[in-house]
């Protein structure tokens, strides 16, 4: 039955992948609903019909927990959980559209946008933009002046997509496509705190990594940063530099 649903609303990504465990009854927002043990409070969420916002998880890759987007309410436990690593539990109550909550992700979110280029937030088609919205989130209070990645070299050196580390949140879902779904390894983390970026190979350009041109990471990436050249010609008309 789980099979059959999922055929049928192939279109929606319901944060993390499917599971075939035993049935597990559940209250999402005062819906009832079931999924398989080993589901996420995010898919059950997505199942429930609650839009739950989200940047780092989507249902081709393992969850991670990063972007702490996902953050949920439940009943009789402590903090607030990323809903896409918490699995679900029979009888679980869970909120996820409490003013507490819409709190946390806009301050989440707002921090995401002090590193982001501040001519791209307005008018953007992203995954990121689209999550924005979603939360009500247009600006953010702590100006440019501070340490950022503006003006970091653009990488133009694959003939078919290019990355811009401007643009890049560090979600991870890029590295982890390149590591799940092609099982080629070449992108990874480098880096720690607010020195944390994508690299290809051993910081290399792209073109000159194990990179496969597969096209996986790009699919993946929620905010841009890595983007089809021959169909997003111009997305990233900010860029002044480049690697080749």
């Amino acid at each position: 039955m789980w099979s059959e649903l999922r055929r049928l609303k192939a279109d929606t990504d319901y944060g993390t992948p499917p599971r075939d465990g035993a049935p597990v009854a559940l209250e999402i927002d005062g819906v009832a609903v079931t999924v398989p043990a080993g589901s996420s409070v995010l898919l059950a969420a997505t199942e429930a019909g609650s839009q739950v916002p989200k940047l780092c998880a989507c249902d081709t890759l393992e969850p991670f927990g990063s972007c702490r987007v996902c953050l949920v309410e439940i009943e009789g436990k402590r903090g607030y959980p990323a809903s896409c690593t918490t699995p679900v539990e029979a009888g679980m109550v869970v909120r996820t559209a409490t003013p507490r909550l819409q709190a946390l992700r806009r301050g989440v979110l707002e921090l995401y946008l002090s590193d982001f280029p501040a001519d791209e937030i307005a008018g953007g088609w992203s995954e990121f933009h689209q999550t924005l919205e979603q939360v009500g989130v247009r600006s953010h209070p702590y100006g440019h002046n501070g340490a950022s990645h503006a003006g970091a070299p653009v990488d133009q050196s694959n003939p078919y997509f290019l990355f811009d580390p401007a643009k890049c949140i560090v979600c991870s879902r890029c590295v982890r496509a390149c590591e799940e779904i092609q099982g080629t390894f070449a992108l990874a983390l480098q880096g720690r705190g607010f020195d944390t970026q994508v690299v290809a190979g051993q910081n290399q350009p792209f073109f000159e990594s194990d990179c496969v041109s597969c096209g996986a990471c790009v699919q993946s990436c929620p905010s841009q940063a890595l983007v089809e050249k021959s169909l997003f010609d111009g997305a990233n008309d900010h860029a002044t530099a480049t690697a080749t």
